[in-house]
């Protein structure tokens, strides 16, 4: 495939954001305009700019050079947030554009591609799916026009397959099923590693084993040293454990090995610091570890992991209340077993 290299690769996330079913840089346009509409102004400074029910494109950070990234709401999905409550953005080539996540809706998704329409003429032809969460993923069919090559992860497409359906039919309920966006699964599959060419410009994707969920991807610009590693990586906003919560903190310790001058967390500001921006979730996902297993080795009940569990973290994220919970759930479910 034409701008592939690839390695390993086939062809071929409460109410949903984190739920489980049951049974680069070369830009057109004016550069003054472009900078008139987006450059050098924080999304917190823009908080009525960036609110999903407002109509037409929205304001994004440019976080280095070709990346832009819009900073998702600090919320639930509500039908007044049109689920834009993930870190989306675009990467810019010489020759293409790549989608980094399209959004959590049909609505989302047709602003990201409106705005990515003001920045530049070139084509979009990758839109990445991180993982199968749908505050990530049910913008792609805003994409389906550009004809793009959908990547995912090679455990993407089962996991749509389990959770597509359920996931589609509450968020209809939500906004309504014109606004939601149809499944999408990925054409190109990665199993390990690949790169993509967008013309003077190498993306790594790289498929990691369970984690925050089964099938999460990461990326890697080489050209600004911009770690992607979407919902691997939360900042402020409560982590959600849909994977393995050891494979998590495996592949934490494993990323903060790569050398990187920055990170776009799934959740949290467009742009941080790493690896150092990665030790409050470790710190998060180690007390739950640990007060888990304490509580098992106790004899203690699921029901009480559940009240117990990493309470000490309460104050240190937003949405505690609504996702820790579950992480106990999921944590004493894995743990329980060793």
């Amino acid at each position: 495939m034409r701008g592939v290299r690839e390695t390993g690769i086939t062809a071929v996330e409460n109410l949903l954001a984190h739920s489980r079913p049951r049974s680069a840089s070369v830009m057109t346009g004016h550069a003054t305009r472009r900078k008139i509409l987006f450059g050098g102004f924080c999304l917190c400074c823009l908080p009525g700019v960036i609110r999903a029910s407002e109509a037409g494109p929205f304001a994004m950070a440019e976080i280095a050079g070709g990346i832009h990234i819009r900073r998702g709401l600090d919320e639930e999905a509500t039908q007044a947030n049109d689920n834009a409550i993930a870190n989306i953005g675009f990467i810019v080539g010489s020759d293409a554009v790549l989608v980094t996540d399209p959004g959590g809706s049909l609505k989302d998704g047709e602003r990201l591609r409106a705005t990515i329409a003001l920045i530049t003429k070139l084509p979009v032809k990758y839109v990445v799916l991180s993982h199968v969460h749908p505050d990530h993923i049910f913008g792609a069919s805003a994409f389906l026009k550009d004809a793009p090559v959908f990547v995912g992860h090679a455990r993407l497409a089962k996991a749509l397959q389990q959770r597509g359906a359920y996931y589609r039919e509450k968020l209809s309920a939500l906004f309504g099923p014109e606004q939601v966006g149809t499944v999408v699964f990925p054409g190109m599959e990665i199993r390990d590693r690949a790169e993509i060419d967008l013309g003077s410009r190498i993306i790594e994707v790289t498929a990691h084993a369970s984690a925050h969920t089964t099938c999460d991807l990461s990326l890697f610009d080489n050209k600004t040293g911009t770690l992607l590693p979407a919902d691997l990586l939360f900042v402020q906003r409560m982590p959600s454990l849909d994977g393995s919560l050891r494979g998590w903190l495996k592949t934490l310790d494993e990323l903060k090995h790569r050398a990187a001058a920055r990170a776009v967390p799934g959740h949290g500001p467009a742009a941080v610091d790493w690896p150092s921006t990665s030790a409050a979730i470790i710190r998060y996902l180690t007390v739950l570890e640990n007060d888990t297993r304490r509580a098992i080795t106790d004899g203690r009940s699921i029901e009480s992991v559940i009240k117990t569990a990493a309470a000490s973290e309460r104050n240190e994220w937003k949405l505690f209340d609504e996702y820790n919970a579950r992480n106990a759930t999921e944590a004493y479910k894995e743990l329980e077993w060793e």
